[in-house]
């Protein structure tokens, strides 16, 4: 039976895993130990991608691993990109970029959910490229100045498309939030009565009579 819990709930494992990677990936590059950070990145690279075919090939998908791997995936990510901005080997603006994005999301998602109005969890198509271009940006960083990987040159422009895709990406939750808003009928002020206020209406149905 443990076994069974075990197999069934692998890719919550998996995502489990990357999340505690994340102080030991700060720790390798705050302690400039860069090639073990570059391994470090690219084994929860790979289990970002691994927990995904396993939850999908096996339908294993959870709601909780659906609010779990974008939150392993941030952490990841954002923890990466201000101890290598902390580090010098990624510039300022960048990290201030991305960090803002993602404080963003956060931020607007827990609004949401506050609001008793709870959003997809779904990402868009230009937030699965950021994600991406983001990774891409930090494997080649820390294969350069940990393992001595040739670049090519390649930093300045990575840099330069991870900077559009964030803004973008940024812009395009913001405006599925404003259309949300805007067409569903969850907005209509008379659906925005404060659930408390509900209740108490609903205890007292001649309240608006007396």
């Amino acid at each position: 039976m443990k076994l069974n819990a075990i197999a069934e709930n692998a890719p919550n494992l998996i995502t489990l895993a990357r999340i505690c990677a994340v102080p030991l990936l700060v720790w390798l590059i705050l302690s400039n130990h860069f090639a073990a950070a570059f391994w470090v990145f690219v084994a929860a690279g790979i289990s970002d991608a691994l927990d995904g075919f396993i939850a999908k090939r096996f339908n294993l998908v959870t709601v909780l691993g659906a609010y779990m791997d974008p939150v392993a995936d941030k952490a990841l990510l954002v923890s990466a990109y201000v101890t290598l901005g902390h580090s010098g080997h990624i510039d300022t603006w960048l990290v201030i970029l991305v960090v803002f994005r993602d404080a963003l999301i956060i931020g607007g998602t827990i609004l949401f959910h506050t609001l008793d109005r709870p959003v997809s969890m779904q990402p868009l198509m230009i937030s699965k490229l950021n994600t991406a271009v983001q990774i891409v940006l930090v494997c080649v960083v820390l294969a350069e100045i940990g393992i001595g990987a040739p670049t090519f040159d390649l930093l300045p422009v990575l840099t330069i498309i991870t900077a559009v895709t964030t803004v973008a990406s940024g812009v395009a939750y913001l405006c599925r939030w404003v259309f949300d808003i805007r067409l569903s009928p969850r907005w209509r002020p008379e659906n925005l009565i404060a659930p408390d206020r509900q209740n108490l209406n609903k205890r007292n149905p001649m309240r608006d009579n007396r």
